[in-house]
């Protein structure tokens, strides 16, 4: 991989370009809640070819928000806990929403078709000339 491969890849959410140390104090915590997180598995940090522990952004923004509840009082096990089923819930909706937008989409391609109808019956269906 070449250095032009590597910056591309840092607007990547996904592309663990932060370490533990960098993480740490990006999120202005210590390493050891790092750790705990890890232990709790809510994030599971890539390793480097010499096992040190590397983060995405993504990962970033997960341990700010089990932060956030710990620092207002909510043990980590269960911070941590609320977070994934925050991340569950934000996935379940984004994907009702793609069967929602598809659903309108059959829905507007079958109505917009001529129909005929027939007294009494209502909507026979589409036209069939």
């Amino acid at each position: 991989m070449t250095a032009d491969d590597s910056f591309g890849r840092l607007d990547d959410d996904d592309y663990p370009a932060y370490t533990m140390g960098r993480a740490a104090e990006i999120l202005g915590t210590t390493q050891n809640f790092l750790r705990a997180i890890g232990d709790a598995r809510l994030i599971t940090p890539l390793r480097s070819a010499g096992g040190h522990r590397r983060y995405s952004r993504y990962q970033l923004r997960i341990a700010a928000r089990a932060r956030e509840l710990v620092d207002h009082g909510t043990p980590i096990e269960a911070a941590c806990r609320i977070v994934i089923l925050e991340d569950q819930l934000e996935e379940a909706q984004r994907i009702n929403a793609e069967y929602r937008r598809a659903a309108e989409s059959t829905n507007r391609r079958i109505h917009s078709r001529p129909c005929v109808c027939v007294p009494g019956r209502g909507r026979a269906g589409p036209r069939r000339d």
